[in-house]
């Protein structure tokens, strides 16, 4: 563990005008408040904040993170407060470390959700100061340097903690070496049989080529020297998490990998790189595809060098990196390899602008564990590139469509997309976009975001920015079917109907406006009944009773029994008694137009005007009969067709008969055409009255939480 002046004298070397008075009482206040406290290790736990800062002094951060890193732990484990904090160190500080602080924990909530709960106030702090993540990232670091210490269980939780959510946000950062630690220490502790599998043959090409590393660095410098470029040459090894990734993603074997072994050559400015770059083309065959120039194209973490792999010296496949030494810097250390605090100035974490997505993602995200979900998805390494028409870059996860694109440039050009160009030529909005892609979206402001698009968008902002639209349509058709649905209850029973009177019983239903009683009627979280008694408290519920529920279908039981006995129905255009039945084709109901086609044996057909069946008589037009509906018996029942989409979860299939008979329909038959691991498709023949009453059920339908999609089908 640092001592105190070590500490100090580790600040003053880099920043020789740091507050020396207050980093000694930072030190003294931690390991006072922290006590007789111990880690789980047995060492006292003041070690712990001690440690951070000491990892924080390789950072060079200024003497404000310093003090904020000894005392990030005292809030949450001590009886230290903000205020105090504030007092004794001042505004900035109290500011980092009330970032830093973790919730209380909440008993009844899941692990998930307080895992997005102290991940959405991290996410808020390091926007306003991103100090907050490189304590953060220090912080996770020397835990996880510790991890052997703890339980099994949650030994496996913070690693893979680390692996979704530190690890990503310390490479969108830029810093490697921290990145790398931690993916290095949470894959030893998760998959232990691959990491020591793959050390064991790393161990083996070590001394099997003990010899050849020194040769091929000696040849490259030869290769720099002799074409007058000023350069030094190093090797490294791949870690094993990183090859144990690439051959998760290329599904292939550790022989298979080209670049276990990779080269830098370090130049003194950018002509120099693709100088050397072109001594290194000219003497040796370079590898198809493994060209990649992050100099012309920076990662948006501000990596920039020059990738290549090649058949090097010694006949040897490599990857080389060429860089200056200001890249080299920015590579292993990121956001502190340029720092840029001056004279209290602080660096605001919106200036970055994938934090500003993950803003985007939690003003848009229903719950803690869906911004969490999304975040994760939006963190991970961007890997296409594509090109604005104006020439703007804009970095994309590998798999992009243009829904993903337009997103990034804007949530109101993803909102209004209806088309994309895509090197000048018109493309289907799920293209998967390619590197180097330029491409051109095209909106309109009658357009709105698509159930389907979240199908195939990859990026955490187009899909929470998707999710918050269908949330939103599906609480309109909630309120347009709730009110509806009081209108009829309060007509049925002879009562008037007013929105004045809903307001008086907002607090019965824990409403903040009449829109949320309506929206919890249609959603049927809330029956039209209690709505009605809550404003007539005296009315009597006998007369309830006699109010037909919505719950069951329209077709009493009686009618159905004397289903054949009812009053046919008429078709106007037809001979009396001229035999004739309902296309199954396309399911004609009344409100249809309706065309005759006369059978063999069958009589007459009736299909819609627009059933595509009708084709095959275009040439025999004296087959053809005009029609039209006529007058019906009230309870004659008709079957139109549906195409669901319905999300494959336990109760699903129940929704979707109960919305059916509280709408008043009837499931006549039930088929299962298509199945995956999110959804159902199925085809559903519903008895109704009409076309309206269809229409209405299909309303109903779009409103439902389990149903992505619904249709007519013919």
């Amino acid at each position: 563990m640092l001592r105190q002046y070590e500490l100090v004298d580790l600040v003053k070397s880099y920043d020789p005008d740091a507050d020396e008075d207050a980093l000694n009482r930072a030190y003294v206040f931690a390991m006072k408040k922290h006590g007789a406290q111990l880690r789980t290790s047995g060492d006292p736990y003041y070690s712990h904040p001690v440690e951070v800062a000491g990892i924080l002094t390789k950072f060079k951060l200024d003497s404000t993170s310093i003090i904020a890193g000894l005392l990030h732990d005292t809030v949450e484990d001590t009886d230290t407060t903000i205020d105090e904090i504030r007092t004794l160190f001042g505004d900035q500080v109290a500011q980092i470390v009330d970032g830093l602080t973790k919730l209380a924990m909440i008993e009844q909530k899941s692990v998930n959700n307080k895992q997005a709960e102290n991940f959405r106030k991290l996410l808020l702090a390091m926007s306003e100061d991103i100090r907050v993540l490189l304590i953060k990232l220090a912080d996770r670091l020397h835990n996880m340097r510790t991890l052997h210490f703890c339980a099994p269980e949650k030994r496996a939780r913070v690693a893979k903690e680390t692996l979704d959510i530190y690890a990503p946000l310390a490479e969108r950062i830029g810093m490697q070496e921290v990145k790398s630690e931690l993916e290095e220490i949470a894959f030893a502790e998760l998959h232990k049989e691959a990491y020591e599998s793959i050390k064991a043959r790393l161990n083996f090409l070590r001394e099997q080529g003990s010899n050849l590393v020194p040769k091929i660095i000696h040849q490259l410098e030869q290769d720099m020297k002799e074409n007058g470029i000023k350069a030094s040459v190093s090797g490294r090894e791949k870690t094993p998490y990183s090859i144990w990734r690439k051959m998760q993603q290329k599904n292939a074997s550790f022989e298979q990998l080209s670049d276990i072994m990779a080269f830098r050559i370090i130049v003194d400015d950018v002509a120099s790189c693709y100088q050397a770059l072109g001594v290194v083309h000219s003497k040796y065959h370079m590898v198809p595809r493994r060209f990649k120039d992050y100099i012309s194209t920076p990662k948006p973490n501000g990596y920039k060098s020059i990738h290549t792999g090649i058949i090097g010296p010694e006949n040897t496949r490599i990857e080389i990196q060429i860089r200056t030494q200001e890249m080299h810097e920015v590579a292993e250390k990121g956001v502190a390899a340029h720092w840029a605090y001056k004279q209290g100035e602080k660096v605001v974490g919106k200036n970055f602008r994938w934090i500003r997505e993950l803003l985007e993602i939690l003003e848009q995200a229903s719950n803690p564990e869906e911004f969490l979900e999304n975040t994760k998805l939006e963190m991970y390494n961007d890997q296409v590139f594509c090109f604005t028409p104006k020439g703007d870059l804009i970095g994309l996860p590998i798999n992009s469509t243009p829904v993903d694109f337009a997103y990034a440039v804007h949530s109101s050009v993803g909102d209004t997309c209806v088309g994309a160009k895509i090197n000048g030529e018109i493309r289907p909005l799920r293209t998967v976009l390619q590197n180097g892609d330029q491409v051109e979206i095209l909106t309109s402001k009658a357009q709105h975001p698509s159930t389907e698009w979240d199908r195939f968008v990859v990026t955490g902002k187009a899909k929470a920015a998707i999710r918050r639209y269908v949330r939103a349509h599906k609480r309109d058709q909630f309120i347009a079917l709730g009110q509806q649905l009081l209108e009829r209850t309060f007509k049925g029973e002879n009562l008037e109907f007013n929105e004045k009177a809903l307001v008086n019983i907002l607090p019965n239903f824990e409403a903040e406006s009449i829109d949320d009683i309506y929206a919890k009627v249609g959603e049927g979280l809330v029956t039209a009944w209690d709505v009605m008694k809550a404003v007539y408290p005296a009315y009597k519920q006998s007369k309830l009773e006699k109010v037909v529920k919505p719950l069951k279908s329209v077709f009493s039981k009686s009618s159905r029994k004397n289903k054949n006995k009812a009053e046919p129905l008429k078709i106007k255009g037809l001979i009396p008694g001229m035999a004739v039945h309902f296309a199954g084709c396309c399911h004609p109901l009344p409100g249809d137009r309706i065309v005759g086609i006369v059978t063999t044996g069958k009589g007459v057909a009736v299909h819609t005007i627009d059933c595509k069946v009708l084709e095959k008589f275009a040439d025999e037009p004296e087959r053809w009969l005009d029609i039209s509906w006529g007058d019906a018996a009230e309870d004659t029942p008709h079957v139109g067709r549906l195409k669901v989409m319905l999300a494959n979860e336990p109760g699903a299939l129940g929704d979707l008969s109960n919305l059916i008979a509280r709408s008043g329909g009837n499931i006549n038959n039930l088929n299962i055409v298509n199945r995956t691991v999110s959804y159902f498709e199925l085809l559903v023949d519903v008895e109704v009255k009409d076309l309206k009453h269809l229409t209405d059920i299909i309303a109903a339908l779009k409103a439902s939480k389990v149903v992505s999609y619904v249709s007519r089908s013919n």
